[in-house]
């Protein structure tokens, strides 16, 4: 999974040395859907509810195109759940995101995993291992968890 979403950064984004701050910030929005992506395969059951939260995730806050947002669910459906290091997507979130924008993404994630009604343990577990890798606090962390449980 990871490896086919880095080959799709560097196909789409070409982040060298002189890359734009916009295309940094592309990526960075594509790194944070990556991470939305794998909370609705974490339980090992894809849900209808999570997909179309993650879908509307992607186009509303990270401004991505329709043609974007269908090729990064294209490929994260393709791959199978092989990978548990998220190391490049936070590195690259922590490096660019600010603490405000970081609690945003745990929230997200929060939502995916309420979206069907049921928090599965390895949901659970995936947003509280991705916000020790963004640095959010314990504090940040539960009330971003207690604003997804009452939307």
């Amino acid at each position: 999974m990871i490896g086919t979403i880095k080959q799709f950064f560097d196909t789409h984004l070409n982040l060298g040395h002189e890359s734009s701050q916009e295309s940094k910030d592309h990526a960075l929005q594509l790194a944070s859907a990556a991470l939305l992506i794998e909370m609705t395969k974490v339980d090992n059951e894809i849900k209808e509810e999570e997909q179309q939260i993650v879908t509307n995730a992607i186009k509303k806050t990270f401004e991505l195109s329709s043609d974007e947002t269908t090729e990064l669910l294209a490929l994260a459906e393709q791959e199978a759940q092989q990978s548990t290091c998220y190391y490049e997507f936070t590195s690259l979130i922590n490096r660019e995101f600010s603490q405000e924008q970081k609690i945003k993404l745990v929230e997200q994630m929060w939502l995916v995993a309420f979206a069907d009604k049921e928090l599965e343990k390895h949901e659970e577990h995936l947003v509280r291992k991705v916000s020790d890798l963004l640095y959010v606090s314990h504090k940040d962390f539960i009330t971003a968890k207690h604003r997804a449980q009452q939307t």
